[in-house]
């Protein structure tokens, strides 16, 4: 039997983790991508199919794709969870590992959104 390319297998996991989780409007999915430059996140409902918020890495000369970026995506992402008033969220990690950019993100989500669990 082949085995997957390491592509095809973070989207079985994301498919098998999608497969557990969704978000409504009072606890939205925050799910997260990423591409080899940037970092991507969104606030997501899926009971309406509705983007709440969303932030990236993308603007330019602003940031880049690295651990540091990510975090400043968190930060940004914490004041658009505050400003709609999320007290809870599921985070959807997008079936990749909870290392590097991905953690540096959702750390700082917890930080700096006041008294959101996740």
């Amino acid at each position: 039997m082949a085995q997957l390319s390491r592509n095809k297998a973070r989207l079985v996991k994301h498919l098998r983790e999608r497969q557990k989780i969704s978000g409504t409007a009072t606890k939205p999915r925050l799910a997260v991508f990423k591409s080899h430059q940037n970092f991507y996140a969104q606030l997501i409902d899926d009971t309406k199919g509705h983007t709440l918020a969303a932030v990236s890495t993308y603007e330019k000369g602003k940031y880049n794709g690295n651990v540091v970026a990510a975090a400043k995506a968190g930060e940004k992402m914490a004041q658009l969870i505050n400003k709609l008033g999320i007290s809870e969220l599921v985070f959807d990690r997008g079936g990749y590992i909870y290392h590097g950019r991905v953690k540096a993100f959702a750390e700082a989500v917890r930080e700096h959104a006041k008294g959101v669990k996740f």
